[in-house]
C-alpha cells in the first residue's frame, strides 16, 4: 500500500491497510495484529499515526444517535465534523466549536486534542461525554464522563485502543457572524492582546511575522441584539472584501465573512466543505503556551521574523481554554496556540522549527500531538504531570504494546 497524508507532505510506512465494515471486525483485526495504529482522515503531519498496520474506520457506519435529554450526539469514529454538522443542522443543533477545517475525522481530532479557537472554549476533546473503545485483545469496553480514568481516555494519541464510536455534547444551534481585520500594528497587539482576543467567540490573528499583523478574524454569535459594526480594530482596518488567511489566495474556499451571518458550521471553520482548506501542499506546526505568557512569547517570536517570513505560508494566534484532560496540551492551564503553515521545504523547515523550539521553550511550550516538531520525550514529558498515569493507562489496556509505534517512544514516552 502507499498512503500519504491529506497534504502529500508525509508518507506512512505501513504495509497493510485495513478497511473494516463493523465493529466486529476491527476487534478481530486488531486483536491479531502484532502493531497496528487506527489511520483518521490523514490531517497529521507527524508520525503519530503510523504503524506496520494500519486499520481506517471510513467503513464504519456513521449512525449519527441524537440524545436530546443527555443533550450528546453518538458517531462513528470515522464520521468528519463536516459530516456530522450537516446531520445536527438537520435537528437544529450544533457543536460548541469546530477547527479551521471541517474536514477532520472526530475521533482523530480528538485523540490528538485538535482545537478551535476562544477564551472560553476547550479544545474538541473537552465536549466528549463517552467513547466506544478496542483494546489490544480485541475487548470492547464503553467508558463515560466520571468513569475512572475517563480524563485519560480521550486524548489518547491513539496509544490505548482503536477508537470504534464516540459521543459529544452538543447545545441548540446558533448562527455567527465574522469579520475580518487588516495591518494591525504590533504594539497594538502587545497592547491590547487580551481585548482584541475577547473581541469574538473565536478569533484568529493571521501573520507572517513581518511589518505587522496581517489580518485579524473575528467570530461572533449572533444575538438579538443589533451588531455593532466597527471600521477598525486598534488600528486595524475592516476588510471590504472576503479574505484567505493565506495572502495572495483565492478566498473562494474560505467561509463567508463581512458580517454576513450563517450556521455556527459555516463560519467557525476558516473554510468550507467540499473545498481545498489552507493551500493543500503545505508542513504544520503548532505549540502552546500559558495564556499569561502569550504577549512575551509573541514579543520573543517577534525577534525570528525574518529568519521564519521566506518559509511560511502563514501563521496563526489562537487561544483556548483549560481543561483537565491527561495528554491535552491545555492540561491545567489556558493556553495561547502558534500555529505554522509551512511551504513544503522539509529539510528547511525543521531548521526553522529548532530556533522556534528554543525561543519558546523557556514559555513552557508544548507542541500539537499531530503536528511537526524537533522536540523529543526527554523535552516534552516535564510538561504533562499526568504522563506517568497515562502510561500506566497504556500498560493496562495494551499489554503487548500493539498499539505503540516509534513516535510513541521518541515524542512522548521518554524511555530510549
Amino acid at each position: 500500500m502507499t498512503e500519504v497524508n491529506w497534504a502529500g507532505t508525509h508518507a506512512y510506512r505501513a504495509t497493510r491497510i485495513h478497511r473494516p465494515s463493523t465493529v466486529e471486525e476491527v476487534r478481530e483485526i486488531v486483536a491479531r495484529a502484532p502493531r497496528i495504529r487506527v489511520l483518521g482522515s490523514r490531517h497529521s503531519f507527524s508520525d503519530v499515526a503510523d504503524s506496520a498496520e494500519l486499520v481506517t474506520l471510513e467503513g464504519l457506519p456513521a449512525d449519527v444517535v441524537v440524545d436530546r435529554g443527555r443533550m450528546t450526539v453518538s458517531v462513528g469514529a470515522g464520521v468528519k465534523y463536516g459530516e456530522l454538522a450537516e446531520a445536527l443542522n438537520g435537528e437544529g443543533l450544533a457543536l460548541h466549536n469546530l477547527a479551521s477545517l471541517p474536514h477532520i475525522s472526530v475521533a482523530g481530532a480528538i485523540a490528538t486534542a485538535t482545537h478551535g479557537s476562544g477564551d472560553a472554549n476547550g479544545n474538541l476533546a473537552t465536549a466528549v461525554a463517552g467513547l466506544q473503545l478496542v483494546t489490544s485483545d480485541g475487548e470492547l469496553i464503553d467508558v463515560a464522563r466520571g468513569d475512572p480514568d475517563f480524563e485519560g481516555l480521550v486524548v489518547g494519541l491513539g496509544a490505548l485502543g482503536a477508537v470504534v464510536r464516540i459521543s459529544v455534547a452538543i447545545e441548540p444551534s446558533y448562527e455567527i457572524r465574522q469579520r475580518v481585520f487588516e495591518r494591525l500594528a504590533w504594539d497594538a497587539l502587545f497592547e491590547h492582546f487580551d481585548a482584541i482576543a475577547a473581541t469574538g467567540y473565536s478569533v484568529s490573528v493571521f501573520t507572517r511575522w513581518g511589518e505587522d499583523v496581517e489580518q485579524v478574524w473575528i467570530k461572533s454569535r449572533v444575538t438579538d441584539a443589533p451588531e455593532e459594526v466597527r471600521e477598525e480594530l486598534f488600528g486595524a482596518v475592516a476588510a471590504t472584501v472576503d479574505r484567505h488567511p493565506i495572502i495572495g489566495l483565492d478566498p473562494v474556499n474560505c467561509t463567508p465573512q463581512l458580517g454576513i451571518p450563517g450556521l455556527w458550521s459555516d463560519r467557525l471553520p476558516h473554510f468550507r466543505v467540499g473545498f481545498t482548506p489552507s493551500k493543500g501542499d503545505e508542513i504544520q506546526s503548532e505549540y502552546f503556551v500559558p495564556r499569561p505568557q502569550a504577549v512575551a512569547a509573541i514579543e520573543a517570536m517577534r525577534g525570528l521574523g525574518d529568519r521564519l517570513e521566506p518559509l511560511l505560508l502563514v501563521s496563526e494566534i489562537r487561544t483556548m481554554a483549560a481543561d483537565r484532560l491527561w495528554m491535552s496540551p491545555q492540561y491545567g492551564q489556558d493556553t495561547a496556540a502558534f500555529h505554522f503553515t509551512w511551504k513544503r521545504e522539509p529539510e528547511a523547515v525543521l531548521r526553522a522549527l529548532a530556533d522556534v523550539e528554543a525561543v519558546l521553550r523557556p514559555f513552557g511550550a508544548r507542541p500539537h500531538w499531530g503536528k511537526v516538531f524537533v522536540a523529543r520525550a526527554s523535552d516534552i514529558a516535564p510538561l504533562y504531570e499526568r504522563l506517568g498515569d497515562f502510561v500506566g493507562l497504556m500498560e493496562r489496556l495494551d499489554p503487548r504494546e500493539a498499539f505503540r509505534n516509534a513516535w510513541l517512544e521518541e515524542r512522548v514516552l521518554a524511555r530510549r
